[in-house]
């Protein structure tokens, strides 16, 4: 029971993390009267995108964890870093308004998402392939989020 509850704890954790930060900002979203750059996509794609990456990001960690017999603390400190930076941008971008300082933290978060796939695929390759969607959606969310401060 131990073993199937922590399981459920690495698998659900992005999710449930993420869904706590939604709420928290739920009222401060402004992303509809904002000027976006071209290729932004309407604001009902977002937690849907965000669901599935969550997600992906429990199911990976949860499978390294498994799949792994020697210690992974460096694996696991980088793991949860980038999402601690990918959960504060939100509060950065949408509570703050600190829209410069945003584009910052993402390109931080661009950078600790792509070691934290580097560090993966030494050891479960599965483990960072299924983050690479993750990659794809925050380098879009950083073209974005570039976009936004330019025009606002």
């Amino acid at each position: 029971m131990k073993e199937k509850l922590k399981s459920a704890f690495q698998i659900f954790l992005p999710l449930i993390l993420g869904s706590l930060i939604g709420v928290i900002i739920s009222k401060s979203i402004d992303y509809n009267v904002l000027v976006k750059p071209p290729l932004a996509p309407p604001s009902i794609f977002f937690p849907i995108a965000w669901t599935i990456i969550y997600l992906l990001m429990g199911i990976s960690f949860y499978i390294l964890n498994k799949n792994t017999d020697t210690s992974i603390e460096l694996e696991s400190f980088v793991y949860y870093l980038q999402l601690f930076i990918n959960l504060l941008w939100s509060i950065i971008f949408f509570l703050l308004k600190w829209r410069l300082f945003a584009v910052i933290w993402i390109l931080i978060l661009d950078v600790t998402v792509i070691l934290m796939i580097k560090l993966f695929y030494k050891r479960v390759k599965l483990s960072a392939y299924l983050n690479l969607f993750y990659l794809a959606w925050i380098i879009f969310a950083t073209y974005l989020t570039i976009g936004i401060y330019i025009l606002n």
